[in-house]
């Protein structure tokens, strides 16, 4: 299997705002992040994120992975040391002590199908399109069936929304989760061929940044410029939405892409923060316990939840500093 589809990097130059920081960013080697997929919309306020935390002394650079388990996978191997995902499974099974820093959006995906079918339990016995195995959207059709009382047919997986649209647009597939971008795209394109089914709330992470423990501890301050960097980014989106178009780095990963991608730049992050998809204290204890409970019930990870402890699965000093 293809390891990656693209590898990019980008190191930042250290900025000096105050002596000690200077000093110890500049002799920190770099932090290797591992996308679950190529540069976005969805990843535009990460990547404005990197932007402020460059500003900040972060040095970084990043690689795009073809999927969450390929980045989960170079974690574990200790290839790179900040991964997206949501790898609770892994966290619970693995020597390593992964721990999540914060959570980068919710579950805020849609089941879309074909025209003849309307409800969820409609699809009972059908094939479904899903992004990875033991991923987000995975999880999702596991609770449905729970929650439903049905069970899919045969699980197909295509990394990435868009990847899925165009799956289903060539008829490859009749049922598929999607997300909010996506959702909107194929019903704007389709309309006429597409519903999109009726689904419960769901609060748990979709999307986190996750790292070896004994990394985190012994990078602390360039996490900790991450984790404030981000939360900052999220706590304007909230009250701006169109801070991302406009801190959008014109030469950066996002920058580059198609201009009717940027042009919708500001509709998608409106409607994604007027949907819940994003905390703007980046998850912390009330994400924890809601991750806790949503994968349990998934079945991605065994045992009762409210047994466990979220300091297993979260470590949460950097985000506790950012309140403060």
């Amino acid at each position: 299997m293809k390891h990656f589809v693209k590898k990019f990097a980008q190191t930042a130059l250290a900025v000096p705002l105050a002596v000690a920081m200077t000093f110890t960013a500049a002799q920190a080697e770099p932090i290797k992040i591992a996308l679950a997929e190529t540069p976005s919309d969805e990843l535009a306020a990460f990547f404005v994120a990197l932007e402020r935390a460059k500003a900040n002394g972060l040095e970084y650079e990043w690689t795009a992975f073809s999927d969450e388990e390929l980045a989960i996978q170079a974690i574990l191997s200790g290839q790179m040391d900040i991964g997206f995902g949501t790898p609770y499974s892994a966290m619970q099974r693995s020597r390593a002590p992964l721990r999540i820093i914060f959570q980068l959006s919710k579950l805020k995906f849609f089941p879309v199908a074909v025209e003849e079918y309307t409800e969820l339990n409609q699809l009972d016995g059908q094939p479904i399109m899903l992004h990875s195995r033991g991923g987000g959207t995975d999880s999702i059709a596991n609770v449905i069936e729970s929650r439903m009382d049905m069970k899919f047919g045969e699980r197909s997986y295509v990394p990435g929304s868009s990847n899925r649209v165009v799956a289903m647009l060539a008829g490859q597939a009749q049922a598929t989760i999607l997300d909010l971008s996506n959702k909107n795209k194929i019903i704007a394109e389709a309309g006429d061929r597409f519903n999109v089914l009726p689904m419960f709330d769901v609060d748990a992470s979709d999307e986190a940044l996750f790292a070896n423990l004994d990394w985190i501890q012994e990078n602390s301050e360039q996490v900790n410029i991450l984790v404030a960097a981000l939360a900052s980014v999220w706590q304007d989106m909230a009250e701006d939405p169109t801070i991302i178009s406009r801190e959008t780095n014109p030469d950066g990963p996002i920058g580059q892409l198609p201009g009717e991608i940027l042009a919708t730049l500001d509709d998608f992050y409106t409607e994604a923060v007027e949907g819940g998809l994003y905390d703007p204290n980046g998850g912390g204890r009330t994400a924890a316990m809601a991750d806790l409970e949503w994968y349990s019930a998934s079945g991605q990870l065994d045992g009762d939840p409210a047994e466990m402890n979220i300091e297993d699965f979260w470590y949460l000093a950097p985000l506790d500093a950012v309140a403060k």
